[in-house]
């Protein structure tokens, strides 16, 4: 059986916490600020948490982390 790879992409854009969610950043952060609102781009800041039913294909791609 082939060595198990993980995918370059999703290592760069997702982490798993302790209790196995998978942790990712928000989009829409990079530019065009001007129109978005200050209270919208501090809430960009944080990390949100994959959708469940996301969760499975993205754990195939990081089996490592």
């Amino acid at each position: 059986m082939p060595k198990l790879k993980t995918h370059s992409g999703a290592k760069k854009r997702f982490k798993l916490s302790k209790n196995g969610k998978v942790k990712r950043a928000h989009a829409n952060r990079r530019h065009i600020l001007n129109k978005k609102t200050t209270k919208r781009k501090r809430a960009l800041r944080k990390a949100g948490w994959a959708d469940k039913t996301n969760v499975k294909a993205i754990k195939l791609l990081i089996p490592f982390k």
